[in-house]
């Protein structure tokens, strides 16, 4: 959507792909862009005959694909990877339309990595993944795209909507759409020990279905939490909570570390331990190799060593500091521009 919305603001058409039952069904309207629901889903390994079932959808769905293609007129259909982009992808293929991919994780998914042999162009987040694609040399380093909001947040807007003081020193905890638990037990677990430190305040984004259990144990391991330790299941703007803190922890998914490294803050990077390919973890690397985080195994942040770091980056400013400068050296803000680009220019070509 955020590459939707500059290609958009450039005058030109865009239509958007995806399946009837996600999210984005109601996302993408409500942003007023034209959405086509397009059935599509995976397969599970551990289940063989779910390829039978996952296949015979996506061969139904690329008969729609092609159609939407035709009706849309499209000049140029471009992937990000969700296996949506399978039959609508290879939609465009059969049609002779321009195919254009980005992907925005360490390893590339299913998807784009079959789709990578046929198309124009595959934006990358990372330089380590351009070696897993088909064709190595039609990869441009892109970066991620983030949202116009996450670009114009604000330090002082974001914790005046927490509540925060503005001479705290601001802990920011969040973990991904799935499997935060055990950081989240991890986290609360440390309350007392965060909030004995002098003019610390720590946020914690808890998730809808962990967060009232973690108040609870929160407000049971210490007295009076209230704007020492604060829980919450969302935070609306996320791009101000992140510029609001002083340090992040955080799951390594790939939109989340494309925020904290465009905003520029110090983080300590936790991968969920059950991505595919474990790229979480190579997303993470990244960042770290860059100076701008610190990386755990979800398997040990039980240990002395995890709590310590955290308590060590909260207690020194000249450290944090540093790291959040290397952080917003990685980050490209300008990476919705970079991505457009790339379907531009493979609409152009198509036209010559």
């Amino acid at each position: 959507m955020t590459v939707a919305e500059r290609l958009r603001a450039e005058g030109h058409d865009v239509a958007f792909a995806g399946t009837p039952e996600g999210l984005e069904a109601r996302l993408v309207p409500e942003a007023g862009v034209t959405f086509f629901g397009v059935r599509a889903k995976g397969f599970d390994r551990a289940r063989p005959h779910t390829l039978i079932t996952s296949t015979v959808t996506i061969l139904g769905s690329l008969v729609r694909a092609r159609r939407l293609i035709r009706q849309w007129d499209a000049d140029v259909v471009f992937g990000f990877g969700g296996y949506v982009s399978l039959p609508v992808g290879f939609a465009a293929l059969t049609r002779r339309v321009p195919l254009v991919l980005h992907e925005q994780n360490s390893v590339p998914g299913l998807a784009n990595k079959v789709l990578s042999r046929w198309a124009r162009a595959v934006g990358v987040t990372y330089e380590g993944s351009i070696a897993h694609l088909a064709h190595p040399d039609r990869a441009v380093l892109t970066g991620n795209p983030v949202r116009a909001a996450v670009l114009e947040a604000d330090r002082t807007r974001g914790r005046r909507a927490l509540g925060l003081a503005e001479d705290a020193t601001v802990l920011l905890v969040f973990g991904g759409s799935r499997g935060a638990r055990h950081l989240n037990e991890r986290l609360a677990a440390l309350a007392p020990t965060l909030t004995r430190l002098p003019s610390l305040q720590v946020v914690h984004v808890a998730g809808r279905i962990e967060a009232a259990s973690v108040a609870e144990r929160i407000a049971s391991a210490i007295e009076a939490p209230e704007g020492r330790y604060e829980v919450v299941d969302y935070i609306d703007d996320m791009g101000d909570a992140i510029a609001a803190a002083d340090l992040v922890v955080a799951r390594a998914g790939a939109t989340s570390i494309a925020e904290i490294t465009a905003i520029g803050r110090a983080s300590v990077l936790v991968p969920y331990p059950y991505a595919t390919d474990d790229h979480q973890t190579l997303n993470a690397r990244a960042v770290a190799d860059a100076g701008g985080a610190l990386v755990f195994a979800d398997a040990d942040i039980d240990g002395a060593e995890f709590s310590d770091a955290i308590v060590d980056l909260l207690d020194n400013a000249s450290r944090r500091e540093e790291m959040a400068a290397a952080a917003a050296a990685l980050g490209r803000r300008d990476a919705d521009q970079r991505v457009a680009q790339l379907a531009l220019d493979a609409g152009r070509e198509e036209t010559r």
